[in-house]
């Protein structure tokens, strides 16, 4: 296992929205939204008898169109132990998309088998730039391993956690909070060891929009980047919940611009507005301002 911070950029993704590989007429539509990243998927969405034909669909697409949109494009293709796992990376790799979603990821071993098959693919056709992966965990192996499967390779950009495929075997309610923040801890503490993105999962139920902001906002307070989205619908408020507030930025504002006088005059410790401050709230106040600036609509965040 390769134990290292990681290399990769982590791209903006407070909303990722999920477009069925068997759907292509939805495509083009996806990207004409607000998601910050678009996923289109080859596994779950897609039944068995259209996988060669979405896998054909999806590499049309992605080497037909040129890309006009800053949005990132990831792929989830079909896990490792399916009969079309090899088949979707030799389709896709050298096509123009950022990021390889890697379902059921359940070991340091897995992540090092697909970053190997992407780079011995890469080499072979030039490839543009190096392509990352997500790996999401869905499973009890998978979540006991997650920092394993984190650090194992650098191409690991970020930890995504998959709550169907872990929660409904084992008969254990999706809306249970215990059971969500122990997943989400868990997740993100192992995304933390490897200095790589955590991302919350899919919110089943579309017609509930509160129940999707309220369970977005409590992954933002755990520290998460984003959150899946299965329909147009939810991307808003995954945005809304993972885009710092206006008062999180003036009050970080603040902080970095005293830290930064501390700093000069010898002082390890300082108050502001009435909060003690040190230097991991300074870490989180520079991080705060620096996220700010890449979203929509949030200007001049230097301090």
């Amino acid at each position: 296992m390769n134990n290292r911070t990681a290399s990769v950029t982590i791209p903006l993704m407070r909303s990722k929205l999920f477009v069925p590989g068997s759907r292509p007429e939805l495509f083009e539509k996806a990207f004409l939204g607000h998601a910050d990243a678009i996923s289109i998927d080859l596994e779950d969405a897609v039944p068995e008898a259209s996988k060669a034909i979405a896998r054909l669909d999806v590499v049309r697409f992605l080497g037909g169109a040129v890309r006009t949109s800053e949005k990132s494009i990831v792929i989830r293709i079909n896990q490792l132990r399916s009969p079309y796992f090899e088949a979707d990376l030799e389709a896709l790799v050298g096509l123009d998309f950022d990021i390889v979603n890697l379902p059921k990821a359940e070991s340091a071993a897995d992540i090092s088998t697909l970053s190997e098959l992407i780079g011995e693919l890469e080499t072979q056709r030039d490839h543009r730039r190096p392509l990352s992966i997500l790996a999401n965990i869905e499973s009890p192996r998978g979540l006991r391993f997650a920092a394993d499967i984190a650090l194992a390779s650098p191409r690991v950009m970020g930890l995504q956690i998959g709550y169907g495929d872990l929660f409904e075997p084992l008969d254990i309610g999706r809306r249970h909070a215990g059971a969500l923040e122990h997943v989400q801890l868990v997740v993100r503490f192992a995304a933390a060891q490897a200095g790589v993105a955590a991302y919350d999962g899919a919110f089943p139920d579309i017609g509930d929009k509160k129940g999707f902001l309220e369970e977005a906002l409590r992954a933002k307070a755990l520290g998460f980047q984003g959150k899946s989205c299965i329909h147009p619908g939810q991307i808003a408020a995954a945005n809304e919940a993972f885009q710092s507030s206006g008062s999180e930025v003036a009050f970080s504002r603040k902080v970095v611009k005293a830290w930064r006088e501390a700093v000069i005059s010898g002082r390890g410790a300082i108050v502001v507005d009435g909060i003690m401050i040190d230097a991991p709230y300074a870490a989180k106040a520079e991080a705060v301002l620096v996220q700010a600036q890449r979203f929509a609509g949030v200007q001049e965040v230097d301090a």
